[in-house]
């Protein structure tokens, strides 16, 4: 049917479905993570909704991976490649996280087992397409594999596995190791002219303290895990890890107050998820670590999150609108 002056034009919206497509996984994980924080809060209902749209997300991101694996081979090989393809598997381990803490261990060891096929298939497709100077996705490689430790050590802690428990560990070290190859390959500039993918830096430090603060949690359940010198060892580590995920989120939030980038872009999911990551971890350490006074500031940072994430929303509602009345030329 030929295209008539007032019909919309297709193109802006398949223009804009494209770019949303690699930020998909972000999505589905800061909502995700937000969901988790509202669960630690005691705000259920509101967390129950945000797992219903973290999961609506979660079936399109999963539409979009399988889609492009079957259909177009050659566009899934690129995107494996890019740190950025690491997105299905955190976003995968964080709702598989969310699950676990509902009770509901069957659906969590499946995304488990489906997010620890994934993990390295795309984690050697992102290592051998490594580069110098590159943005801050670059941390995803830290933050799938501690998503994977995240949600090894809830089921572990549930299920009473100990080998669980100490692949979770070993994933812990991994994830830590990882962050540091990630950092030494950062381009820094990225703090000053990034589009809000750069706040993965502090969101990977986040993550990995939640990990700690979590397999703490699992020794206190199962004291035989691993003897007193390696929990004081996770222990100190999981503090450091949040006070250097704090001050990164405070250099970042100040990078936005000196080089202010008021303009809507889709990479700010990638700012979202970092934000309540950052929160959810401080209300997971102060539990694990018993410092208590660290809740207080772990529910400011969720709230700050919450209006980040419907920031986030209104821009792509907006974008969406723009791209579908866009006319036809």
């Amino acid at each position: 049917m030929p295209d008539t002056p007032d019909m919309p034009d297709t193109i802006p919206l398949r223009a804009w479905r494209a770019g949303w497509a690699p930020a998909a996984g972000a999505a589905v994980m800061a909502t995700g993570i937000l969901s988790i924080g509202l669960h630690l809060t005691g705000h259920e209902a509101l967390s129950v909704i945000a797992l219903v749209l973290a999961s609506l997300a979660w079936v399109g991101l999963a539409s979009d991976f399988l889609a492009r694996l079957v259909g177009d081979r050659k566009q899934w090989t690129r995107r494996a490649g890019t740190p950025a393809g690491l997105d299905a598997v955190a976003a995968t381990t964080v709702l598989g996280t969310r699950f676990s803490a509902l009770g509901w261990r069957g659906l969590a060891e499946v995304l488990l087992a489906l997010s620890a096929v994934l993990w390295p298939v795309l984690l050697l497709a992102v290592l051998r397409h490594w580069r110098r100077r590159m943005a801050g996705d670059v941390f995803l490689v830290c933050v799938a594999t501690q998503g994977l430790s995240v949600l090894g050590s809830a089921i572990a802690a549930e299920a009473g596995s100990d080998w669980l428990a100490h692949t979770a560990m070993t994933l812990y070290w991994v994830g830590i190791a990882l962050y540091v190859v990630a950092f030494a390959n950062f381009d820094l500039r990225e703090v000053r002219r990034g589009a809000g993918d750069h706040w993965v830096a502090a969101g990977a430090l986040g993550i990995s303290a939640l990990a700690g603060a979590g397999l703490v949690a699992a020794r206190d359940v199962d004291p035989y895990l691993w003897n007193n010198d390696d929990q004081g060892v996770l222990r100190a580590t999981t503090g450091a890890l949040l006070v250097l995920a704090l001050v990164s989120y405070v250099l970042l939030a100040v990078a936005e107050l000196v080089w202010p980038r008021p303009r809507y872009d889709v990479r700010r999911w990638s700012s979202v998820f970092p934000m309540g990551m950052t929160a959810v971890a401080t209300l997971a350490v102060a539990d694990a670590l018993d410092v208590f006074r660290l809740r207080g500031p772990g529910q400011v940072l969720l709230w700050i999150a919450v209006a980040a994430w419907l920031a986030a929303v209104v821009g792509t509602v907006l974008a969406f609108r723009s791209a579908v009345r866009r006319p036809a030329r």
